[in-house]
């Protein structure tokens, strides 16, 4: 099962202490198999969207800066409770914020 995990903004800058332990959290998830992308992401973002025949494109942000998408990571596992230990993982890792988890499908 593969699901996509992305993590909120909180605003502070990382230390070398959490890049170390990130560093060491995403090198034992790659070398196990389990993470297959990460990456951070801009801050802005472009809204597509259709009405009927009438596509619209508009340039963000669009929401505040504390409920932006800042991160993400790909990861293939064996269940959701397995998706949500790694969660929860990442948590103690980073501090006080919010993740999210959803189910990808792929055909």
């Amino acid at each position: 099962m593969r699901y996509l995990m992305t993590t909120v903004a909180d605003g502070s800058a990382p230390d070398e202490k959490l890049f170390a332990e990130m560093g060491r959290f995403i090198e034992e998830l790659t070398a196990s198999g389990v993470l297959l992308a990460t990456g951070g992401l801009g801050p802005t973002s472009i809204l597509v969207s259709s009405s009927g025949d009438e596509i619209t494109v508009t340039d963000g942000p669009f929401a505040e800066a504390k409920e932006a998408v800042a991160g993400f990571a790909l990861v293939e596992v064996r269940s959701q409770e397995e998706a949500v230990e790694l969660a929860r993982r990442f948590r103690r890792i980073v501090g006080d914020g919010q993740s999210r988890i959803q189910e990808v499908f792929t055909g």
